[in-house]
């Protein structure tokens, strides 16, 4: 099967009048287990779940959506950031589920997902995530003096033509794969299906003015988010993964945030890198299963 067979049955919703793609598939499990909401990271689409979606079906109800900007999803012009998200995701959950549910997000969907619990905790059950971004952490790690110099380099760097340039050369499936090299440890995974996943959205039409809106939120943004503060205030069994070998999200930070709250449970894996969902899809699968029994039977 090609990874939309893999996924589900593919359909579209219009949210605040732009086009998002969601997939969505049936419980093969006569038992009542909370449904789960799969949030994808930064570049990536619902096709990145394509060797989980099959073996969470067995017990579940699954939804996994492309977040807007990305995927199938509109390549929309606006303001950007970890709130426009969440409020989807609650609002897609409000529409087609309403009973609290299982995030599982990566990367950024991580953290979309962890405010999504903090702003609307009637939604969520429990909660995974895979290797935490904390937007708050530069702000914390560079003196002050030195945020005016760093915000005016991003404003050049920003900047609508260099973007558009860069974009060009970024979206070859050539290019791709070397960035996928960088976020993969274990290469197995990687083949050509998964380049064409990421290849081919920044191809639809408005894909490069997306990321000029998405350059330009992160400029605006005071990076104040901090996923410490929003850890604290869950009150829902919470799974936290980082493979060791990340290279776009440092794992020193994971044995930090998960000190934040004694509801979390972290697992540091050898050998893995920033996807490890899609680098062993086994391994994740055993984790969050015998993860999931232990909650369950407490």
């Amino acid at each position: 099967m090609n990874w939309k067979e893999k996924t589900g049955n593919q359909r579209d919703w219009h949210w605040r009048g732009w086009k998002i793609r969601y997939s969505y598939t049936n419980s093969e499990d006569k038992n009542n287990y909370p449904p789960i909401i799969l949030l994808h990271g930064f570049g990536a689409s619902i096709g990145h779940w394509r060797h989980n979606i099959p073996i969470l079906k067995q017990h579940y109800r699954v939804y996994a959506l492309d977040l807007l900007g990305f995927g199938a999803s509109r390549k929309a012009y606006t303001n950007y950031d970890v709130t426009l998200w969440a409020q989807l995701v609650y609002d897609f959950w409000r529409t087609f589920i309403n009973v609290p549910v299982i995030i599982i997000g990566n990367s950024i969907g991580s953290l979309i997902g962890l405010y999504a619990t903090v702003q609307y905790p009637t939604m969520v059950d429990k909660l995974v995530m895979l290797s935490l971004p904390d937007l708050s952490a530069r702000q914390k790690m560079l003196p002050k003096l030195l945020l005016p110099v760093v915000k005016t380099l991003e404003s050049i760097v920003a900047s609508p033509l260099l973007i558009r340039l860069i974009f060009l050369i970024a979206r070859r499936p050539m290019v791709i794969r070397k960035w996928l090299g960088v976020a993969y440890v274990d290469k197995t995974w990687l083949d050509d299906e998964l380049v064409n996943i990421i290849a081919t959205p920044p191809q639809d039409k408005g894909a490069a003015r997306t990321l000029i809106a998405l350059s330009k939120s992160v400029n605006q943004s005071d990076f104040s988010l901090s996923a410490r503060d929003l850890l604290g205030q869950v009150t829902i069994p919470m799974l936290l993964l980082w493979g060791k070998g990340d290279r776009f999200i440092p794992p020193t930070i994971a044995p930090q945030l998960a000190r934040v709250n004694p509801l979390i449970t972290l697992h540091l894996l050898d050998g893995l890198g920033h996807c490890l969902h899609d680098e062993k899809p086994d391994l994740f699968h055993q984790i969050l299963f015998d993860w999931l029994r232990v909650i369950d039977n407490e």
